[in-house]
């Protein structure tokens, strides 16, 4: 049986960029042609939404339990204020550590919203930053 269907132009760019050897592994290359290399290294529009997504997500958690969770709620079950410096400084870390990523894999992704995001991106990790250094003023003060 033949395919009856009539070629779109999207079909028609879809079959040069697989010709010229810009699509490899479903992942479309920046067409420097390095033997599938930049291919392979190729970022996806999804990714940097997702990336800058979860960092949020850590940075929001970090943010929640330093001004809800421990003030407010440990001391209404009776545990110790001395615990949340210990879960707050990991949480920090990790939650720069996607800041930093979220940021260059826009720029990686040469994304349109790389600026803003960069500049948000880097307003929540100033925030983090002065919740660590007040983790670790309380965690010295002891």
């Amino acid at each position: 049986m033949t395919d009856t269907r009539h070629p779109t132009t999207s079909d028609a760019v879809a079959d040069d960029a697989v010709s010229n050897g810009a699509v490899s592994n479903g992942a479309v290359s920046n067409g420097a042609g390095t033997n599938g290399a930049a291919a392979t290294d190729a970022v996806t529009s999804d990714d940097p939404t997702r990336l800058f997504s979860t960092s949020i997500l850590i940075s929001a958690i970090r943010c929640s339990l330093s001004y809800v969770v421990f003030p407010w709620v440990l001391p209404l079950i009776g545990a110790s204020d001395a615990v949340g410096p210990w879960i707050g400084l990991p949480i920090g870390v990790v939650a720069i550590v996607f800041n930093i990523l979220s940021i260059r894999r826009f720029w990686r992704a040469d994304h349109k919203w790389k600026w803003p995001i960069t500049v948000l991106n880097l307003s929540v990790m100033v925030l983090v930053t002065v919740l660590m250094i007040e983790d670790l003023r309380e965690l010295f003060s002891r």
